[in-house]
């Protein structure tokens, strides 16, 4: 990113001139360069030009700043950049000294050029139109060079003007109906329904509680409510925000009149272990050994059918996990994207906040050149975060750092909240993987895998 800015030089024209070519600035003078002047006296040569001018204006000269973002550009391509731009900038008509500071931390050029053109002799008309055609030409150089610029809508990803925009629009709650269709149509319970929700990026408030009979628990709210990454309000799932077909009552119906819910009672976990691998030679010679470890196994392949109800269901609920995971990860990626925009603003807006008092006072001076050579580097970071935060949309006016930091913390326990959806994917889908592992030992359709003998003692209790 590049940022620019340019103000006139009604006086000390050579002070000026001197203050950016400081040896201890410009790397003793090699970023130093000319056109139609030679630096030492480009003072007395613009004063020449300006004696031969018929307009009677009180600007001498004008002094133009182009900064780039912190390690972005080397000293020789700001310099080549900051050559094309006065080149583009003043058409060979105006003289100018162009150098490149290399003392800050920014890298940056000043040009200042004569205030009078050498052919016709007329004044340079400064004005909001050729501010903003300064700038755009100095963001097709920096767009030419592989740098940085904020466009507004660009190309480098969704930008969080973009993000937070169309809070009221009805195009969300489209993709909300879909999203909810969608998992209704993989989940096999409500509690699916629910996690595939939330692993799609949805905060979820108002979700009732079922009890062990079937009912609904004494205080659950009457409406569940959605509430995607990028919004700041709940739509309620009601005939009137989203249709009859979204309420609470009619996803439920939905969902159980495509799965039928199997009451389990758990009394003891076999489902977790591993087989008992009958064919090893302690058991030939056991008899009882050998009863013992088929009832066993018998009770594992029991529980893990009980549990998921068929192979097919298992291999269902394998593939609704699996894409909770996956979705969960997706959102994460998203979140983390918003996050990072976010952190970025609120740097630039605290930035904005600690360095506004220089710009205030900048205005207000009687010797603006000599407040600027003075205050450079606050001025220069007060009027790039401006622009950063202008172009990406927010209002500088009710600019609240603190309301935007604790949006960050909202988005970070969004990210937290995911994390744990993702892990507990992650680790749904193990256990279901071992319990299709089981079934299939059991039922012949593949055979068991004993090969680790740590495994296998760690997992039978009796070897």
């Amino acid at each position: 990113m590049a940022y620019t800015k340019i103000h006139a030089i009604k006086a000390t024209v050579d002070k000026a001139i001197d203050y950016i070519c400081n040896p201890d600035k410009t790397d003793e003078q090699i970023y130093v360069s000319s056109y139609a002047c030679a630096p030492e006296t480009a003072a007395i040569d613009f004063k020449y030009t300006l004696d031969h001018c018929r307009e009677n204006s009180p600007n001498k000269a004008y002094h133009l700043i182009q900064a780039f973002a912190p390690g972005e550009v080397s000293y020789e391509e700001a310099h080549h950049i900051g050559k094309e731009l006065a080149d583009k900038v003043l058409q060979g008509k105006y003289s100018y000294v162009l150098t490149t500071h290399i003392d800050k931390g920014h890298i940056h050029n000043h040009i200042i050029f004569c205030a009078a053109d050498n052919i016709e002799h007329n004044k340079y008309h400064d004005c909001k139109q050729s501010y903003y055609h300064i700038r755009k030409l100095s963001d097709e150089l920096c767009k030419a060079h592989n740098l940085s610029i904020i466009i507004p809508g660009g190309e480098r990803g969704k930008k969080y003007k973009e993000w937070q925009s169309d809070q009221n629009g009805s195009t969300w709650k489209t993709q909300l109906r879909r999203d909810i269709n969608f998992c209704i149509k993989s989940a096999s319970t409500y509690e699916d329904f629910l996690l595939l929700m939330r692993a799609k990026g949805y905060e979820i408030k108002g979700e009732s509680i079922v009890t062990a009979s079937g009912s609904i628990e004494e205080g659950a709210a009457k409406y569940i409510s959605f509430r995607p990454l990028d919004k700041e309000r709940f739509v309620r799932g009601s005939t009137k925000s989203l249709g009859k077909e979204y309420t609470k009552e009619r996803i439920r119906e939905r969902i159980e009149a495509k799965w039928e819910r199997k009451t389990v009672i758990q009394k003891k976990d076999y489902s977790s272990r591993r087989l008992i691998d009958t064919s090893d030679e302690k058991f030939q010679g056991s008899p009882g050994l050998q009863q013992w470890a088929t009832i066993e196994n018998l009770k594992i392949a029991a529980q893990s059918y009980n549990e998921v109800g068929s192979l097919s269901d298992l291999k269902h609920q394998i593939t609704v996990k699996t894409e909770a995971g996956k979705s969960a990860k997706q959102s994460l990626v998203k979140l983390e994207h918003h996050i990072k925009d976010l952190a970025e603003i609120i740097k630039y807006a605290e930035q904005y906040k600690t360095n506004r008092s220089y710009h205030i006072a900048y205005k207000k001076s009687k010797n603006p050149d000599a407040y600027f050579r003075r205050y450079e580097s606050q001025l220069i970071l007060y009027g790039g975060a401006r622009r950063v935060l202008e172009q990406t949309g927010i209002n500088l006016k009710g600019l609240n750092v603190d309301k935007l930091k604790a949006e960050y913390q909202e988005l970070m326990k969004q990210k937290n909240e995911l994390t744990s959806t993702y892990k507990k994917c992650e680790k749904e889908v193990q256990s279901l993987n071992r319990k299709l592992e089981n079934l299939n030992q059991y039922l012949g359709q593949t055979q068991p895998d004993f090969t680790s003998e740590q495994s296998r003692k760690k997992n039978n209790p009796i070897l």
